[in-house]
């Protein structure tokens, strides 16, 4: 992550919780930092740090009740080494970054202009929902399959997750 300049939205220690339910979430209430009314839903993009391991592009969600919760993610606590009950360290920016797509992923969907323009009409979340899930691919072969299956929904006008059509 680049050096971050200017003041933290947070920068102190918070008690992880978890949700007693069966894959319930673990997270911190970061109840200092208001919804975010343009945002979706209330959610805040942010950048920074629980504990050394670093975080971007990032979002703190809405819990219903005024405040914000971020999520702390099962491959994080295994990096730092915590679970719900311990304190971590959180210091958090606002992120005004874009979604970096890959270029190698941009050039394919341009061999399909149907396929690429329906994916520049997807929001953020819904383009690096098929990001990440491309890129998830442990094997060269398996992500090949996924950028074809993914360029077959875009012709097709569907998106990842969501049978909500593309507009």
């Amino acid at each position: 992550m680049k050096k971050v300049v200017g003041k933290p939205l947070v920068d102190k220690k918070y008690q992880l919780e978890k949700i007693q339910a069966k894959g319930g979430w673990t997270y911190v209430v970061i109840a200092e930092i208001p919804l975010d009314k343009k945002g979706p839903f209330g959610q805040v993009k942010v950048k920074g740090k629980i504990d050394d391991f670093e975080i971007s592009n990032y979002h703190l969600m809405p819990m219903g009740n005024g405040h914000l919760f971020l999520p702390v993610r099962a491959e994080i606590r295994k990096k730092i080494r915590k679970q719900a009950g311990d304190w971590v360290h959180i210091i958090l920016f606002v992120d005004n970054s874009l979604l970096e797509i890959p270029q190698e992923l941009i050039d394919c969907l341009q061999d399909e202009p149907v396929a690429y323009q329906n994916f520049m009409k997807l929001q953020e979340g819904a383009k690096k929902e098929f990001r990440d899930w491309v890129y998830a691919a442990r094997r060269e072969e398996t992500k090949v399959e996924r950028i074809a299956k993914m360029i077959d929904l875009l012709l097709k006008g569907q998106r990842l997750t969501n049978t909500k059509p593309i507009k």
